[in-house]
């Protein structure tokens, strides 16, 4: 192996053969795994979950404070019988909607997961699409969820009766610009 560095005919080869000889070096300097070299998770480890998301205003608007807790801990197939009661019950008493609406929001937003039905045209994507307009569903980036969670709670878009049109927006505009390219978010404010 020795001898193959001494006879390499280029300068370029000779540089290549370094670059690499300290590439791995490097990398395996840079191992402070103690696990005796292994680099998958430890099957015997309990990971604990400590929050989930799907779509937004779940936690944040429909369950109590005391709730987010719970809900970050359980998975979708757990959502409707352990938070749905709370969520139709802000829906029916905060809210002040009819039970079909606090029926119909659960049914769209529990589970807490966000649905993409890859049999419909890319072209109708948007939150909560795959629902109410037999879309693609998932999110775009400039998806106003907050504007669009507001307006299917307090708007006549499942109800014309008890509607408050003033609670329909956040009159928050977005002030990014989305790049061409990935990874497609702005920059932060």
């Amino acid at each position: 192996m020795y001898e193959t560095f001494e006879t390499c005919e280029t300068e370029t080869a000779m540089r290549f053969h370094r670059a690499l000889i300290a590439a791995l070096a490097l990398a395996a300097a840079c191992d402070d795994n103690d696990d005796n070299g292994m680099t998958a998770p430890d099957g015997a480890r309990m990971y604990n979950q400590i929050q989930r998301l799907g779509n937004p205003l779940v936690s944040e608007v429909f369950l109590a404070k005391r709730s987010h807790p719970t809900h970050g801990s359980i998975g979708p197939a757990q959502d409707a019988a352990i938070i749905g009661a709370e969520l139709k019950t802000f829906v029916r008493t905060v809210a002040g909607r009819k039970e079909a609406v606090a029926n119909t929001l659960a049914a769209v937003l529990l589970p807490d997961m966000l649905i993409v039905q890859t049999d419909k045209a890319a072209t109708s994507a948007g939150w909560l699409t795959w629902a109410l307009a037999d879309g693609w569903g998932g999110r775009k980036l400039a998806d106003d969820v907050v504007d669009a969670g507001l307006a299917a709670l307090f708007g006549s878009l499942l109800d014309a009766d008890n509607v408050s049109p003033g609670l329909t927006t956040d009159n928050v505009a977005s002030d990014s610009q989305f790049q061409q390219t990935f990874p497609y978010l702005a920059n932060p404010n």
